[in-house]
């Protein structure tokens, strides 16, 4: 993370405090995919950013009950800093400034189990090829009373018209708030699931994107109080409906020449471009807990959810994992790849850095492309499914951590502490919920990933 200058940070502070701001939050994103954040006085904003505040290496490892499920390397001994990124502070109102944080240890060093810290290493290499990488986020969350029980249905339709104007004043303050802290929203309506909306933003470098989710995340709940709502990012917020995901979209070009679109594989992939794809699709099933890895993820990754329950790729083909997106006159962004796995429950830089470390791994191997799937996976015969090398995707958390935990390409793109930290967490949710019936999770977590 960079340092600014001392006319740079003085002038970063001073703008924050001529916005109105008193008050500056500092936040990661742990393992759990939780928001937790340090708060001091503006000033000593210009601290928070060359020194940073000190926090228990245990940071990285609570749980989404608060239970700490220390490794080996992250205990009870030692002391990182977390350091404020003053270039991408925003002044979120009411007197509060947000910027995201990162881990740091006390001689300076960069901490190797910081996720922030790791998706600005994948881009730096991703950067250093010669590739220029955009990634996009779209949001889902559903709005409930203050208490967490469902407001009523009987109005609600999906992707009613009638749906998002019930809600008009919430949705007004809410693309004035995000318009005010730099997030311009490319598309907001009501969801499929009741009282589920949908946010997307536009295409940004891989860690001003992940930024951005974290950011919006944190508008939202605010504006939502405001309204007297309540919000909730899980992936099963009520049983019986759709869930929230958290779909992530990649696109590459090199030296500005686009490599997903315009050559010669199906649907104008290049090369590159097909090895990229093929990268992804090979890697998701040991992959599988840094995108979906929570006890409600698996509740919500089902066949017929349109949430990429299988790992495959085809042309808008919303059921496969990797949904391919060309470049056509409909897409103004160009050729992407939608990976629709994800959900809000993962860390959004650890997601993005897998998805394109993924990407990466897959050009540099010279990955083939399977064979595309053209319907519904699940209607595949079991050779139709071996011969496009379809895979279905784990549907029990135990089984999405035992992939990850024998998969060298997850240490390999995120290095040891990251996943020691990761399995740690959520073999404590595995063992403590794995029982636990679903209604009484989702009431339990309803909250855990709101800000």
């Amino acid at each position: 993370m960079p340092v600014l200058a001392a006319d740079e940070l003085s002038a970063a502070v001073a703008n924050l405090a001529g916005a109105g701001a008193r008050l500056l939050v500092g936040s990661v994103v742990d393992m759990a995919g939780v928001a937790r954040a340090k708060v001091v006085p503006l000033a000593r904003a210009a601290a928070f950013h060359r020194a940073g505040m000190g926090a228990s290496p245990t940071w990285n490892v609570f749980c989404i009950d608060n239970v700490v499920a220390m490794t080996p390397r992250l205990g009870v001994v030692g002391d990182q800093r977390l350091r404020a990124d003053l270039t991408a502070a925003r002044f979120v109102g009411d007197h509060l400034a947000w910027a995201p944080a990162e881990f740091f240890e006390q001689d300076g060093r960069p901490v190797p189990g910081c996720a922030r810290g790791r998706l600005r290493r994948v881009q730096a290499q991703a950067e250093a090829q010669g590739l220029q990488v955009l990634v996009g986020n779209e949001i889902e969350f559903v709005v409930t009373a203050p208490d967490g029980s469902p407001l009523a249905v009987d109005r609600w339709q999906a992707y009613g018209l009638g749906s998002f104007l019930s809600f008009e004043p919430f949705v007004d303050e809410l693309h004035d708030a995000l318009n005010s802290v730099g997030l311009a929203v490319e598309q907001l309506h009501a969801e499929y699931a009741d009282h589920q909306f949908e946010l997307s933003l536009p295409p940004a470098r891989p860690l001003p994107a992940a930024d951005g989710v974290v950011l919006a995340r944190l508008v939202i709940g605010r504006v939502a109080r405001r309204h007297g709502l309540g919000v909730s990012f899980s992936p099963l917020p009520f049983t019986g409906g759709a869930g929230n995901g958290a779909h992530l979209h990649l696109s590459l070009a090199r030296d500005g020449v686009p490599l997903l679109g315009g050559g010669d594989g199906p649907h104008r992939l290049t090369a590159e471009g097909a090895a990229a794809v093929a990268g992804i699709v090979a890697g998701l099933p040991e992959t599988l807990a840094v995108f979906a890895g929570s006890v409600l993820s698996s509740l919500r990754l089902l066949p017929g959810r349109w949430s990429g329950a299988y790992a495959c790729w085809g042309l808008e083909n919303r059921e496969a994992a990797v949904r391919f997106c060309a470049a056509t006159q409909g897409n103004p962004h160009g050729g992407n790849v939608e990976l629709k796995c994800v959900d809000p429950t993962s860390n959004p830089y650890l997601a993005a850095a897998t998805m394109l470390g993924l990407a990466l791994h897959g050009m540099a191997t010279g990955a083939v492309l399977p064979p595309e799937v053209s319907r519904d996976p699940s209607q595949l015969t079991s050779d139709e499914a071996a011969q496009a090398r379809v895979v279905r995707l784990a549907d029990n958390q135990g089984d999405t951590l035992a992939a990850l935990r024998g998969s060298t390409l997850a240490i390999e793109l995120l290095g040891d502490d990251i996943v020691e930290a990761l399995l740690s967490v959520r073999q404590h949710e595995h063992r403590t919920y794995a029982e636990v019936d679903p209604a009484s999770l989702a009431a339990r977590f309803r909250f855990a990933w709101s800000s």
